[in-house]
């Protein structure tokens, strides 16, 4: 019986398209909370984590990046907002760049 050895692809970087089309401000503004959403609950998640193992464990950068999500889905009604007064649709081009590194 032969044996077949499976050829290793190693993929350094990688893009895959998350997000890409034209949507009514209601979806876009579905889409857009819906993914900012998701990466502040896995850093709260994080952020508790790190507390439950020491209470004064250090999550500063946790805090700051929660934080800035936020600012971020804050800019991102605003744009959709724009678009609803303006009778406009929303396009949006959501890439994920995953890379690896040592």
């Amino acid at each position: 019986m032969e044996t077949k050895e499976l050829a290793e692809i190693l993929i350094d970087k990688q893009k895959i398209q998350l997000v890409d089309g034209k949507f009514t401000p209601i979806e876009a503004s579905d889409v857009i909370t819906s993914l900012i959403d998701e990466k502040i609950n896995f850093h709260k998640i994080q952020r508790l984590k790190i507390w439950e193992g020491n209470h004064h464990g250090k999550t500063n950068l946790l805090d700051n990046r929660i934080q800035e999500l936020e600012l971020e889905k804050q800019t991102a009604r605003d744009i959709v907002n724009q678009a609803r007064s303006k009778g406009k649709n929303v396009t949006i081009n959501g890439i994920l760049e995953i890379t690896l590194e040592d």
